[in-house]
């Protein structure tokens, strides 16, 4: 194959067609239970769709006579993190038949098995989280209200956000949220997390944070169902919450209905000269 043509072939995705008893309730379950957020389906009744996720495209045909056949067919999807998968999967009582571990193969790996009998196996690199540990100790008290300017900046320290932090800004970052959570041990703050808003339709989820010494122990999740709870209950019907994560983090905020969208941002960056540092 000359250079010529492979410049002219390019590979977008596969998308894999599984046989299935029902469409739509194969698509609510890989949307519900599998957590894919974005979903489709053709025909009324449905007799094909599909869900997708990032990179990731799955599509079903009605089929049910087939299903038999291909029951215990697999498909390998790569993850970043095997681990975050895992847990979200077993929150949503997915079938796990094979659970998270190290394969001889170099990769870190669970297989669930869907509704139809199809094998999924999510991987990822074998670096596995230390699992959570336990419960949340009963000294941890989780507290609605904002952390004080002190207990902020040791919290952006110790999660190691201070590289570029200007401590000016303390208190216009404090004064702008309706509504702020901690987690105190012992009168002392581990953990919070912010919410800003226009108080009408829009909210915006910042600065989760969880000191690194109680990270792994719930402190995180309990931070998210207090502020989510407090949502539910003040914010208005349909209104729009959104917040910045890594990919890493999404399994972890899916468990609060959060849901993968397309994103963009900008850093303002400014001159010494525009910034008075002449």
């Amino acid at each position: 194959m000359s250079n010529e043509e492979s410049d002219d072939l390019f590979l977008s995705h596969v998308e894999p067609i599984l046989a299935v008893k029902d469409v739509t309730e194969t698509v609510e379950y890989w949307h519900k239970v599998l957590g894919f957020p974005n979903k489709w389906t053709w025909g009324e009744p449905p007799n094909h769709g599909g869900v997708t996720w990032q990179g990731v495209f799955i599509q079903f045909s009605q089929q049910p006579e087939r299903v038999s056949v291909s029951q215990g067919n697999s498909i390998f999807i790569r993850v970043k993190n095997a681990e975050t998968f895992y847990r979200f999967h077993k929150n949503k009582k997915a079938e796990i038949i094979e659970p998270l571990g190290n394969k001889p193969w170099g990769m870190a790996a669970y297989t669930l098995r869907d509704i139809n009998g199809h094998y999924v196996i999510f991987a990822g690199p074998p670096n596995l989280d230390k699992p959570t540990t336990g419960p949340i100790p009963e000294t941890v008290k989780i507290i609605s209200r904002k952390p004080t300017a002190e207990e902020y900046v040791n919290l952006i320290s110790a999660v190691g956000w201070d590289k570029n932090y200007n401590h000016s800004l303390t208190g216009k970052i404090l004064a702008a949220p309706v509504y702020g959570v901690v987690a105190e041990h012992l009168n002392k703050v581990v953990g919070c997390a912010l919410l800003l808003s226009d108080e009408a339709s829009f909210y915006y989820v910042k600065d989760v944070m969880v000191h690194p010494e109680w990270q792994r122990k719930h402190v995180g999740s309990m931070l998210m169902k207090k502020l989510t709870e407090w949502l539910d209950a003040n914010a208005q019907e349909n209104a729009y919450v959104g917040l910045f994560t890594g990919g890493n983090l999404a399994a972890f905020y899916q468990q609060f209905d959060f849901v993968p969208v397309f994103g963009m941002h900008r850093n303002v960056r400014r001159t010494e000269k525009e910034s008075g540092n002449e």
